[in-house]
C-alpha cells in the first residue's frame, strides 16, 4: 500500500522529518512516498503547499500525511485546510509545555535548527572540520585535540560515523585505516600509539565488506572476499590483543553506531 508523506516546515524540515519518520517506521505494510516542503513562512506559501497536498491526495485516491513544526499560527491555520491528515507537532508538544511551566513560548521560527547561540553552533562547525580533516588517516598531527579516534579495515564505516558524531554532536571524532602492513605485523600506526585511551574500533561481516568493496573495485584482491576475511580477522585481533573496544557495524545504522559509542563511552554529547 502507498501513501504520500509531507513534511512541512517554516525552515529547514529537518525536525519535522525526524518526528515524522520515526513515526511512520512502524508502519511495515505501507510504502510512504515522501516529500520535504520547507520554508513555508507565510500564508502565500501555505497555499502552495496545499496546492501539493491536495493534488497527491487527488492522485493516490487517498489523504496525505503532513508532518508539520510550523510555528505562525495563521500558516498553520491554512495547512490545516489540506484534504490531508494534519499532525500539527507544534500544536501537541507546546501547549502542554506551555500550561506546565506556566510561561508562553517564544513563538521563534528556527531556533532548533538556527545559529542563535554562535558559540554553540561554532562548536559544531570545529567539529565538522576537524572531522574532515582527520579522514582516513589524511592528518596525524592534531590528533590531541581527537576526543575519539575510529579505526579498522578500509570501507567498514569509519569516515560516516565520524561525521555523524561531528554534525550531530559536535565531536571531534578522526579515523585512521588499519592497512595489510598493519595488519601483518599485528602493530598500531605509530601515529595512533600516544593516544591508544582514545582509539574505538569499528568492524564488519565478510560478506558485506565484499559487496562494498566490489561496488568501488570490483574482482580486485582487495575486494575479495578471501581478503576481506583475512583483513578483518586481523584487525579484530590486532584490536583484542591492544584492549580496543570495537563494535561490528554491518547491521547497525551510523545513528546506532555513534549513539553506541557515546553511550559506552561517556563522552558528552552536544545536542544543537
Amino acid at each position: 500500500m502507498k501513501r504520500s508523506v509531507f513534511y512541512v516546515s517554516d525552515r529547514t524540515g529537518i525536525t519535522a522529518e525526524m518526528l515524522g519518520q520515526s513515526l511512520i517506521t512502524q508502519f511495515d505494510s505501507f510504502q510512504f512516498q515522501r516529500y520535504t516542503l520547507p520554508f513555508i513562512d507565510s500564508p502565500e506559501r501555505a497555499q502552495e503547499a496545499i496546492a501539493a497536498i491536495n493534488l497527491a491526495a487527488r492522485t493516490d485516491g487517498q489523504r496525505p500525511l503532513v508532518f508539520s513544526t510550523l510555528i505562525n499560527e495563521s500558516v498553520r491555520r491554512t495547512l490545516r485546510t489540506a484534504e490531508a491528515l494534519v499532525l500539527d507537532f507544534f500544536e501537541v508538544f507546546i501547549a502542554p509545555l506551555e500550561s506546565e511551566l506556566g510561561a508562553p513560548s517564544s513563538h521563534a521560527v528556527g531556533k532548533s535548527h538556527g545559529t542563535g547561540d554562535l558559540h554553540t553552533y561554532t562548536q559544531r562547525m570545529n567539529a565538522i572540520n576537524f572531522s574532515m580533516a582527520h579522514d582516513d588517516g589524511a592528518a596525524g598531527k592534531g590528533l590531541s585535540e581527537a576526543e575519539i579516534i575510529l579505526v579498522g579495515v578500509s570501507r567498514c564505516g569509519k569516515t560516516p560515523t565520524s561525521l555523524y558524531l561531528a554534525m550531530q554532536f559536535g565531536i571531534k571524532a578522526a579515523n585512521y585505516p588499519l592497512i595489510p602492513e598493519d595488519l601483518d605485523k599485528q602493530q598500531l600506526p605509530s601515529a595512533l600509539l600516544a593516544w591508544r585511551k582514545k582509539l574505538w574500533g569499528l568492524s564488519i561481516r565478510p560478506e558485506r565488506l565484499h559487496q562494498i568493496r566490489s561496488e568501488r573495485r570490483p574482482d580486485s584482491s582487495y575486494a575479495s572476499l578471501a581478503n576481506c576475511r583475512h583483513e578483518i580477522q586481523a584487525a579484530e585481533a590486532m584490536m583484542r590483543a591492544h584492549g580496543i573496544p570495537f563494535l561490528e557495524s554491518t547491521n547497525m545504522s551510523i545513528e546506532e553506531l555513534s549513539t553506541t559509542i557515546l553511550h559506552q563511552t561517556g563522552l558528552a554529547r552536544h545536542l544543537y
